[in-house]
């Protein structure tokens, strides 16, 4: 395992993120947790000493679960991550109810890592209100040692970011970006990582593999990369770019599965950047890439728990993305004959509040209509 310095702590540089944790019959807040459990003690037994949770992760188990299974550890073993679910601005007024409720479903006496959770356009007002003190409880926090670093993680723009930092920043220790080389112009992640700069604010990446997006690519993306690297996995690719990129700390890569796990852990035994041919042809890749998606979904699935229909958006809008992107077909159909009427796109009501939620500002009511409006046209 790679390790990278971080204020006299070694890090280790891939992180396990707990959003996508192994579940049991399809259902996000069931997570299993004997599998859960052996993945933590692969990790744990080959160098990955950060795990990262927050709040909203599978419902609200996420934290639950994780705390748990690492409590069975030595605490000066691990760093453990959590987040003040902000993303969500009914918790606005909450912060210490739920900063104390954290320390209780996690069994912690403190976080080694504590963030402003998704700093957006939704939020950011919030955040910056005085009235809400969520500022200055974390800070007070801090300086009685239940957090001992303070940082946050941002899905905004980069206007929306710069005043968090205008406000902030000079008592940000770490931020976390959505980074991976889709994003990097995609989603103006090149800009923010000058803004860190500025700050000197080391980075934490979340989403190396957009959801999964970078772990398959197309078999003509797959051939180019092969020429020059026949031995390099397609996610080690995405893994190579970020380790080419050197303010980037820890990696937090949210992995479902043992093989993911011992795959992630088998591309960190070494630090293997890009050279200038290599990172070339990937960006031109990614161009190519960008130029056929859709919509951005990372399927987080904040939205699916404010949905009053129950409604799967993160599949519906895989599907939507998969009918757009063929022109039509038979897959999108079939796979949604396959769910209950009632969970169909036509389903939603158009009240929003998924949107609300969204760290990728999609329009996913709009989305919903007009996918409806395609499947009737089939």
């Amino acid at each position: 395992m790679i390790f990278k310095d971080f204020k006299g702590k070694k890090l280790s540089t891939l992180g396990m993120g707990a959003m996508r944790l192994p579940i049991v019959g399809g259902e996000n807040n069931n997570i299993d947790v004997k599998a859960t459990e052996e993945m933590i003690d692969y990790a744990m037994k080959n160098g990955v000493n950060y795990y990262d949770t927050a709040w909203g992760y599978h419902d609200g188990q996420s934290e639950l679960v994780i705390g748990k299974i690492l409590n069975k550890y030595p605490r000066d073993s691990y760093y453990f991550a959590t987040k003040f679910p902000g993303y969500d601005k009914n918790n606005m007024n909450k912060v210490e109810e739920i900063f104390e409720k954290q320390l209780e479903k996690t069994g912690m006496e403190y976080f080694d890592f504590y963030l402003f959770h998704n700093v957006c356009e939704l939020n950011i007002d919030g955040y910056l209100d005085p009235k809400y003190g969520i500022f200055e409880y974390l800070m007070k926090q801090k300086e009685n040692g239940r957090i001992r670093h303070l940082g946050f993680s941002v899905h905004g723009t980069y206007e929306t970011m710069k005043r968090f930092m205008d406000a902030y920043g000079k008592h940000m220790e770490f931020c976390q970006v959505q980074l991976n080389y889709i994003d990097l112009d995609f989603q103006d992640a090149k800009s923010k990582l000058e803004l860190l700069k500025e700050y000197d604010i080391p980075v934490w990446v979340m989403e190396p593999l957009r959801g999964g997006k970078l772990a398959s690519i197309g078999k003509e993306y797959e051939d180019r990369l092969k020429v020059l690297r026949p031995d390099e996995t397609v996610p080690g690719w995405a893994f190579r770019f970020l380790q080419t990129i050197p303010e980037v700390t820890v990696t937090l890569s949210g992995m479902s599965n043992q093989k993911q796990l011992v795959d992630n852990i088998e591309t960190y035994k070494d630090e293997k950047p890009l050279n200038q041919e290599e990172y070339d042809t990937l960006m031109d890749i990614s161009k190519q890439m960008v130029s056929k998606i859709a919509l951005a979904c990372t399927s987080c699935r904040y939205c699916t728990t404010h949905c009053p229909k129950g409604i799967d958006i993160p599949k519906i809008i895989e599907l939507y993305n998969e009918h757009c992107f063929t022109g039509g077909g038979f897959l999108a159909p079939f796979a949604l004959k396959a769910m209950p009427q009632e969970k169909w796109p036509h389903a939603c009501v158009g009240c929003k509040k998924c949107e609300a939620v969204c760290p990728q500002n999609i329009k996913i009511s709009e989305v919903m209509r007009d996918f409806a409006d395609k499947m009737k046209e089939e």
